[in-house]
């Protein structure tokens, strides 16, 4: 009972500190030990140093108000308090009291004084006004400017020199509701916490490469395809272990290691490889989703007949992600790559539902499934790979966390159950059809269901839409080399050739597409084995064998890594390129 009249008698910190701004900072409550004491708040910067500071019950009607000044002063004797206990750590009092300052009362009767308040305020709380949800996305999509811990920010983006400016100079021209904080200075805070780390993972893993895990099954069997699941997901999480704890000794991002523990020559390897494979990943993107629409248009139209051919379809999207290329902030695509998210969850519910429901119509699986298949298990190793590369949002993100040091159990968490969203669709969706089962798994549902239908539509949709933030890392990378640092915010032939650039990288992956859109699962498999492999197994281990590894054991299970990446990606890419030439 005591206790709680305690709890109930100490005052509302926060609200006491907002209280404070409206006082007289020349009067005090009559408490012993105060009277003399200078005025919180900053507001004896604004009073002389001589002056005296008087008991509030000297003003017009003081005793009515009295009860104001003790609130104030029994809120600045819990503060000191707390500051004599903690003098080296800053509480979560101060936190809070440097988020809600506001300016001297008698700054706030001057002319303009209540417009300054309301700066004061907005400057402090603009990143909390923002839908949640909304907010957490974009912070997402910016972690694509920092992309395997490189710079790849527009070095010519006129919203961020501009926010940089207003913020430099605040003045009474500035206006009322500012822009939105530059993603330099949201990735500099590194204030995310666990929770919303863990769903950056979550969202940094799951993308369009589980649409392609059924097609995967049926090429490498049930059994053998769960194995090669749970092998790639245990030493992918070993291979990110060896690359953090690289990072964990010399910092930076993964070029930047490259380059401190290898030269620079491996620097520009390392970026290659993540050129590639986000260009694979485009591409691959294009085929599904212009497969995807030929279906949707099969479907839907009344003669059953789709006049455009998946090239052409290919094409329609090019001219959508033109322009869309030349976007220099990322965030600005945050709606629409928002809405990709929310249409893939969609469409993973539905697989959910409709496999679980007709495996327990049929009393088990398609009589046509098998445990392995020699002739085409090694596209299944390729898939996989390509499925678990999210190794270029690893660094970024723990980079963004508030406490790194729990990054480890947080990556772990979410690979289990990435593996089990993963290995339970693939076996689902192959134990639902069996050999019928395709590359887009999505046509072998009933396709006579207008709510397939819209299913169909939408993930296609979402995968088109989310093609350029795939792409915005190959374009500043490839970009960086050609043009250095030159910006095109004041010349207008560089930022143009620029444009020209980015179109020009657009169209060349819609050939390489139209090229691989004949076999789709093959094309993928292609790039996990060529491009992902390096990038997951042979650079990690190198470099914490060049710049970490200090034991025997820790050496010799580099060189295994390396040797197993190395075999794993001249076999699986010498046999799809072979498998591809049959057909």
């Amino acid at each position: 009972m005591e206790n709680t009249q305690a709890r109930h008698s100490e005052p509302d910190l926060a609200s006491a500190q907002v209280l404070s701004g409206h006082l007289d900072p020349r009067y005090t409550a009559d408490i012993d030990g105060l009277t003399a004491e200078a005025p919180v708040n900053g507001s004896s910067a604004n009073t002389d140093e001589d002056a005296v500071v008087e008991s509030s019950l000297l003003l017009p009607g003081g005793d009515i108000h009295r009860d104001l000044y003790r609130i104030h002063a029994n809120t600045k004797r819990a503060k000191l308090h707390q500051r004599a206990a903690t003098f080296s750590h800053p509480t979560e009092y101060a936190a809070s009291e440097a988020d809600h300052d506001d300016i001297p009362v008698s700054e706030q009767l001057a002319p303009g004084g209540f417009r300054r308040q309301f700066l004061e305020r907005q400057s402090k709380r603009v990143s909390y006004i923002a839908a949640p949800v909304t907010r957490n996305f974009i912070s997402f999509l910016e972690l694509y400017g920092n992309f395997a811990g490189e710079d790849l920010e527009e070095s010519d983006s006129e919203e961020s020199e501009d926010e940089e400016e207003t913020a430099a100079q605040p003045d009474e021209r500035r206006p009322l509701l500012s822009r939105r904080k530059s993603s330099k200075r949201i990735r500099a805070q590194g204030d995310a916490s666990n929770v919303k780390s863990f769903f950056t993972l979550l969202k940094a893993f799951v993308g369009t490469g589980i649409m392609f895990l059924p097609k995967a099954f049926k090429n490498g069997g049930m059994l053998f395809s769960s194995i090669t699941l749970l092998t790639v997901a245990a030493v992918t999480m070993g291979c990110f272990q060896l690359l953090l704890q690289c990072r964990s000794r010399y910092g930076g991002g993964y070029g930047e290691l490259g380059e401190a523990i290898g030269g620079r020559r491996l620097r520009s390897l390392i970026l290659t490889s993540i050129t590639i494979s986000q260009i694979g990943f485009v591409c691959a993107g294009l085929i599904f989703t212009a497969d995807n629409y030929k279906s949707f248009l099969a479907a839907v139209t009344p003669s059953k007949s789709v006049p455009l051919s998946t090239n052409a379809l290919i094409g329609i999207q090019i001219i959508a992600l033109i322009p869309m290329s030349f976007i220099r902030n990322i965030s600005k695509l945050g709606p629409a790559a928002l809405l990709a998210d929310v249409f893939i969850l969609i469409g993973l519910t539905y697989i959910y539902w409709y496999d679980i429901s007709s495996i327990a119509k049929m009393g088990g699986f398609h009589e046509s499934i098998t445990l392995f298949n020699p002739r085409d298990f090694t596209l299944t190793i390729g898939s996989a790979i390509f499925t678990f590369e999210g190794i270029g949002l690893i660094l970024p993100i723990q980079s963004s966390m508030k406490h790194p040091e729990n990054f480890n159990k947080l990556l772990g968490i979410v690979m289990l159950i990435i593996t089990v969203i993963f290995t339970s669709v693939g076996v689902l969706c192959y134990g639902t059809f069996g050999e019928k089962v395709g590359v887009e798994v999505i046509n072998n549902f009933p396709q006579t269901s207008k709510f397939v239908n819209a299913v169909q539509f939408l993930y296609a949709t979402a995968v088109m839409v989310g093609e350029p933030v795939q792409l915005f890392p190959a374009l500043r990378i490839i970009e960086g080399k050609i043009f250095g640092h030159r910006s095109g915010k004041k010349d207008n032939m560089t930022k143009w050739k620029k444009n020209g650039f980015r179109m020009a990288m657009v169209l060349c992956a819609g050939l390489i597409s139209a090229v691989g859109a004949s076999d789709l699962d093959k094309f993928v498999a292609l790039i996990g084995s060529f491009a992902c492999v390096p990038l997951v197994y042979i650079y990690p281990a190198w470099l914490h064998y060049k710049g970490v590894a200090e034991s025997r054991v820790a050496k010799v299970g580099d060189v295994a890594m390396m040797v197993f990446g190395l075999c794993a990606m001249v076999y699986t890419t010498s046999v799809t390129v072979a498998r591809w030439a049959e057909t």
